[in-house]
């Protein structure tokens, strides 16, 4: 068997509501994005008196890097009302290749390659969609080696 070099496990992922934003974007603008809608999120909840139920996320569903089409949220107890673009929507059941990554962002593919590899070797079938949750982020850290992001890939 193939040694790797990241602690990758499977898990069932149960039902978890999010509040979110389903939307495209580039690669380059991505960031500024995330940010901004992290904050419209955080401040929707708070005029809601609800806290975020785990770090925020990510959502990938495709790899097009000038048209990405992400879905950035945050988790929460119970489905909530949305409002414009802020919708409530869910994180995919059903099992889950996951591995938590600490590391630049910019050095995730090999993480992204071993995971893959994972699930091929025992014979699962990838949906298609992967999770980033961020425990931390670049603001927070003196080193971008220090980031943690957890990678879920959902599969069949």
């Amino acid at each position: 068997m193939t040694e790797t070099r990241y602690a990758i496990e499977v898990r069932e992922q149960h039902f978890q509501p999010v509040m979110s934003v389903r939307t495209i974007s580039s690669l380059s603008k991505l960031p500024q994005l995330i940010g901004e809608t992290y904050e419209r999120i955080m401040l929707f909840l708070k005029e809601m008196d609800v806290n975020p139920a785990g770090p925020p996320f990510v959502c990938y569903y495709n790899l097009d890097m000038e048209h990405l089409d992400v879905e950035i949220g945050f988790p929460v107890e119970d489905v909530l009302p949305g409002e414009g673009d802020l919708c409530p929507s869910e994180i995919v059941q059903g099992k889950m290749v996951s591995c938590m990554y600490k590391g630049n962002y910019e050095k995730m593919n090999a993480v992204y390659d071993e995971m893959n590899a994972y699930i091929s070797l025992h014979g699962y079938k990838a949906k298609g969609m992967a999770y980033e949750i961020y425990y931390n982020s670049p603001m927070d850290v003196k080193s971008a080696e220090d980031l943690l992001t957890r990678i879920e890939l959902p599969i069949e």
